[in-house]
Formats: C-alpha cells, sequence, structure tokens
C-alpha cells in the first residue's frame, strides 16, 4: 500500500506574541531569527522534497506564530508555486489589512485563528495576553474584507468545555468555513495542565457529531480524535461521514509535522522523530522511517488491539506515548470497551481517491465538466476532491443537467453546503 501525505503540518518558527498555556512547542517570544531555524534556502528545498511525494498535499505553515517570520510570504509563495494548497495557523492577533493582502498575494488560500472562549477574560488567560481575543476578531475582520477563508480553532478544556456550542454558533455567525474542535494532548508546555477527563471527551465527540450539518457553509470538525468515527459509527452506522471523514490516526501514515529546526515527527504532539531533513530529504524520512513504518503496521497493545474499532480508531497514538512511553500503547483516554469473545472488525473504507487527471468524463457516461468547472475544482483539497466531484455530479444526473458549469456548483453549494459546499468555493 502506498502512503502519501495528505496534510503537512510545519512550525516555521517558535517565535511567538502569545504565552499559550497548552502549547505543544513551548513557543516564545523573540525579535529575531532562532539560532537552529531553518533558513530561507533550507525551506526552498525542503519544499521541492516535499512535492516529491505529494505536491497537491495541505500544507499547515504554523508555529509559534508563523507570521512573525518576515519570509513567510516567500515561504508561501514557494510552496503555492509547486502546487501546495496553502494555509496558515495562526494567533491571529497580528493580522491587519496589509497582512492579509499579502498572504492572499502569496496564494495562501486560509487561515486557522484560535478562540478559546467567549469571555475575553478567559480567552486572554489562556492564551497568555491581555487583549488577545480583542485582537484575533479584528485579524478575522481583516481576513474577510480581503476575501480570506478562515476557520476557527478551539482547544476544549476544563475551562470552557461548556462553552464549545457557544463558540460553535458563534464561528458561523463570524462567516467561518470551518470549527475545529482540538482536544489536549499534555506536552511540552501543557505537559501539566489538567485534561478534561475521558467521559468529557466522550460527550463532546457526541455534541460534535450531532452539531455536524446543522450550520450551513461551515464544517464541524473533532481534531486530535480518532474516536470520532467509533462515535459516529455507533450513532448511525450508515451515517455519511464514515465515508467522507479521514478517521482514525493518521500520525505517520497520511500526516507528519515538521519541527522549525527540520525534525521530521508523526504529530506535532509526538516530539519523537523519523529524521532530520538537514541529513536526509523529506522524500527518503517519509518512505523508509522505521517509525512511520511501525505505525503504517501497527500492532496495538492492551485493549486497542482488541478492539472491533481499531481501523476506523486506533486510539490517539501520541496520548498513548505520552501516558505509557510506547506509541503502540493503549489508548488511556477511550471510555470504550471492547465486546468480550472478539467482535468482527468494523471496517468501512474512506472514500479519498485522487482525481489527478482533469477534463475526463464520467465513467458512466454522466455529465461533462466545463475547463473552468475543472479549474474551480482544482481550488478543493485534492483528498476531497472526489466527494465534491460525485456530489456535484450526482446532483446533475437526478436533474438531467449534461454539463457542469461553475454557476451549477454555486447551486449545489447553496443547496448542500454544510456537507461539502465551502470545498467548491
Amino acid at each position: 500500500m502506498a502512503f502519501e501525505t495528505y496534510v503537512i503540518s510545519w512550525n516555521v518558527t517558535k517565535r511567538c506574541g502569545l504565552r499559550c498555556e497548552h502549547c505543544y512547542l513551548d513557543a516564545y517570544s523573540l525579535s529575531g531569527e532562532t539560532a537552529d531555524e531553518l533558513s530561507l534556502d533550507e525551506c526552498r528545498v525542503l519544499i521541492g522534497q516535499m512535492a516529491e511525494i505529494n505536491p497537491q498535499a495541505c500544507l499547515i505553515l504554523t508555529g509559534g506564530e508563523p507570521l512573525l517570520r518576515p519570509d513567510i510570504f516567500d515561504i508561501a509563495s514557494c510552496a503555492t508555486a509547486k502546487g501546495f494548497m496553502v494555509v496558515v495557523g495562526s494567533g491571529g492577533n497580528i493580522i491587519d489589512g496589509a497582512m492579509a493582502r499579502r498572504l492572499s498575494q502569496s496564494g495562501v488560500k486560509g487561515v486557522g485563528v484560535s478562540i478559546d472562549s467567549l469571555d475575553p477574560e478567559t480567552h486572554d488567560r489562556f492564551r497568555g495576553v491581555p487583549g488577545a481575543l480583542n485582537g484575533t476578531l479584528q485579524g478575522i475582520e481583516a481576513l474577510k474584507r480581503e476575501g480570506l477563508d478562515f476557520q476557527i480553532q478551539t482547544t476544549v478544556s476544563t475551562r470552557n468545555i461548556n462553552e464549545i456550542g457557544s463558540i460553535i454558533k458563534f464561528a458561523h455567525e463570524l462567516g467561518a468555513v470551518a470549527f475545529n474542535c482540538f482536544f489536549l494532548v499534555c506536552t511540552g508546555r501543557g505537559e501539566e495542565l489538567t485534561d478534561i477527563t475521558p467521559e468529557q471527551y466522550e460527550e463532546v465527540l457526541k455534541f460534535l457529531y450531532n452539531a455536524h450539518g446543522k450550520y450551513p457553509g461551515m464544517m464541524v470538525r473533532a481534531k486530535c480524535a480518532p474516536h470520532f468515527k467509533r462515535v459516529a459509527y455507533q450513532a448511525d452506522p450508515d451515517s455519511p461521514l464514515l465515508k467522507g471523514y479521514v478517521g482514525g490516526c493518521r500520525a505517520g501514515t497520511n500526516y507528519c509535522r515538521i519541527s522549525p529546526e527540520g525534525e521530521v515527527t508523526p504529530c506535532p504532539y509526538m516530539s519523537k522523530s523519523a529524521g532530520n531533513v538537514r541529513e536526509r530529504s523529506f522524500a527518503e524520512i517519509w518512505r523508509s522511517s522505521s517509525l512511520f513504518g511501525s505505525l503504517r503496521r501497527p500492532k496495538y497493545n492492551g485493549k486497542c488491539e482488541d478492539c472491533e474499532f481499531k481501523l476506523l480508531c486506533g486510539g490517539c497514538r501520541a496520548r498513548a506515548l505520552a501516558k505509557t512511553g510506547d506509541c503502540m500503547g493503549e489508548d488511556f483516554w477511550c471510555v470504550y470497551n471492547p465486546e468480550k469473545g472478539g467482535a468482527q472488525v468494523v471496517n468501512i473504507a474512506t472514500e479519498i481517491q485522487f482525481d489527478l487527471v482533469q477534463g475526463q468524463q464520467s465513467k458512466n457516461n454522466g455529465p461533462r465538466w466545463t475547463v473552468e468547472a475543472e479549474d474551480r475544482l482544482k481550488r478543493v483539497p485534492f483528498f476531497a476532491r472526489s466527494i465534491a466531484r460525485r456530489g456535484v455530479e450526482d446532483y446533475a444526473l437526478s436533474n438531467g443537467i449534461p454539463v457542469i458549469t461553475p454557476e451549477l456548483m454555486d447551486k449545489v453549494r447553496e443547496k448542500f453546503s454544510s456537507s461539502f459546499g465551502k470545498r467548491i468555493k
């Protein structure tokens, strides 16, 4: 089986103007370049190496605060030119009109900004800087004026667990294309934080499942939560989320992280390195790392190995590593107990197909795509493209429409925006 990168999270710097309690990177405030940070020339070489694996991957430029790196626009432009879908993960509080314009000009497709509470005092305390929430809201307005998509990121904690519903509603009112709920993995600066309980984690996942589809034009997603697919299956074995939602722990299989110093790790919460790009190329590390190999052919310990949902879920490998010292260990955050005697393993293939050949008519002699419509489809991340294509074609077939145009795509987006509409914007 070939393993391609769907998403790469690249911590381009440790520089940051915030002091977030939960920061896995333990980022800090610096005015100048850090000693070990990859140089711009090294970044350009790395982008070329990443493109050897998959030039259409989603590349997340994050930090720290990536926008504090003076050459961030050069990095974004270089990655865009190679074909990557580039997005930026930012605190949002330093974004103004000029910066939003430069992000757009650099080819950045969207920005993820963090809101952890609607109460300024609670948010600012969590982010470690007075006025942080107000700055983030101003940054969002700057993005909106420039026409850049944005997502709202919230890290659930004991402080805001009762606010999640209100934050989702607020994100929708702001015009976010997605709400991403992250779950704390106690590493880095967050190692000493008190986590929510496994029971609370389960309840939040159920809440997110029920919220999905209720906010037209905005996806509601659980991040760093491989158990979500198991929760979805238990709620409805025929749920479309089971095929259209990338579930399970993708660390080292379709996802990885690159540190500011060039260390390649399975995910941001796992410090265990598969290699450094200053010593070996990214492509070589991705293809031949023994660490990645173990994650691609997992042999779990504890109840994860006995669980009928191990192919849908598999547990969070970062939490297992943090708790047991073994990335194949049992995920202690899971409240589910496998059936005694061993139930049949549940396996539902996620519909991730790669529409790399453009301009082809459907295999079933379905509607024809115009060149302009195909160009629009290229804006969809490659791993979601087949879902968007199928949805538009199904609509055209059911309505007797022989040709798919951008105007038809707009109509489909308006009708089905809660499911895949924002993907074909």
